[in-house]
């Protein structure tokens, strides 16, 4: 009876024993933190759009005569200086109606050489039948006559005179579409584009058709898209730079010239331009290139830098002074205070933490840690397998 007695004490210890150690190390699950070191580094608050590229000065060359393209002398990618001949249109019906205009200028100052010398003969016989009639050697009758064909003679050559200053004023209009026959670069620059051929006949009875255009590629402008939630962030005069799908390694940089009232809408969602201009002195950039764009709002360089997941906010902290870092570019929004957790000795000691500027993942640290500083931004537990990383402040 002692021996089964001790048997079942001994027993009951092990089951005791095993349940304590299974309840311990088996059920419980042991927390571990992960972390991040702060940092030194450069840090960018910056709105993204997708652009493209424009010349910021261009012109569109057309005809304002109808007639057929005789000879297109210029091919795309050629450059030009102003007053280059870069076409020309078959002349030879504007130069018919140019020498028709002259012969009839012509015709008629012969004309009016000849009322002239009517009018200066019936302006002597007025004068003469003056005198006779003065000494009663002619008829009242006669003197009136005279003096109606004076009148009459002045009345032509005025006439005269109207129609030569209309046919001189056709005359001007033929000789102007005769040299618009002949059509000059109005500016230096590259031919970007030919929308006609040669041989093509044009009509301009209503507007100038197109034929080409040359554009100055030294400066370009980028057209950027801009959604309406970020479009308030956009300033005039905000730095900005820009990457393209050929060399994403290098940027260019420029200043914002003009933010566009009225938007457009793609795939139901509103855009708006912003333009700004770009130096191209090596012919980098082309027409309708896609550029990828960020409008610098705030920049930190060498700055202590802290993982967005490792801050919290602090409890009861009000949304006006305390809250989440939301990279905007107010000043009342740059000084934020928060809790870090901060690992020492191997346990977590929270900080209050002030920080400026933020992006998605890191954000500027203005007071509060150092660096090295190592910073929980999670957890993991041993035992369920699972890893529950640290509530993240929502951005705005």
């Amino acid at each position: 009876m002692k021996r089964f007695l001790w048997l079942a004490l001994f027993g009951a210890a092990l089951i005791a024993g095993g349940l304590a150690w299974f309840y311990r190390n088996g059920d419980e699950k042991v927390q571990q933190y992960l972390t991040a070191t702060v940092e030194r580094g450069d840090i960018e608050d910056s709105v993204s759009a997708l652009g493209a590229l424009q010349p910021l000065q261009y012109v569109d060359v057309g005809t304002q005569v109808t007639g057929q393209l005789k000879n297109l002398r210029v091919e795309v990618g050629d450059a030009v200086a102003q007053g280059d001949l870069v076409a020309e249109i078959d002349p030879t019906l504007f130069l018919a109606r140019v020498e028709e205009s002259r012969a009839t200028l012509n015709q008629l100052r012969a004309q009016l050489a000849e009322r002239f010398a009517d009018e200066r003969f019936t302006a002597e016989v007025f004068k003469r039948n003056q005198r006779l009639f003065a000494n009663k050697a002619a008829s009242e009758e006669a003197l009136q006559e005279s003096q109606a064909a004076a009148e009459r003679a002045a009345a032509q050559v005025k006439a005269l005179k109207a129609q030569i200053q209309q046919v001189e004023s056709k005359l001007v209009g033929d000789e102007a579409n005769l040299r618009y026959t002949k059509i000059f670069a109005p500016m230096a620059g590259t031919i970007v584009s030919l929308t006609a051929r040669q041989g093509q006949t044009l009509v301009a009875s209503q507007q100038a058709p197109t034929i080409l255009r040359i554009a100055d590629l030294s400066t370009m402008t980028v057209w950027a898209q801009v959604s309406e939630a970020d479009i308030p962030k956009v300033k005039v005069g905000m730095p900005a730079y820009f990457n393209t799908l050929g060399q994403p390694s290098r940027r260019w940089h420029g200043k914002v010239r003009q933010v566009m009232p009225t938007p457009e809408t793609v795939n139901n969602v509103i855009l708006y331009n912003v333009l700004f201009d770009v130096e191209n002195p090596d012919g980098a950039l082309k027409t309708q290139m896609t550029a990828q764009v960020f409008f610098v709002s705030g920049k930190a360089e060498n700055a202590l830098l802290v993982p967005v997941a490792a801050l919290q906010p602090v409890k009861g902290a009000s949304k006006g002074g305390q809250g989440r870092p939301s990279g905007g570019s107010n000043d009342a929004e740059k000084q934020r205070i928060f809790l870090a957790r901060v690992i020492r000795d191997g346990k977590p000691e929270e900080r209050q933490v002030k920080v400026g500027m933020s992006t998605r993942l890191l954000a500027e640290v203005l007071a509060g840690l150092s660096e090295g500083d190592t910073v929980v931004v999670g957890t993991s537990e041993n035992g369920g397998g699972q890893e529950r990383p640290a509530r993240t402040p929502r951005l705005r």
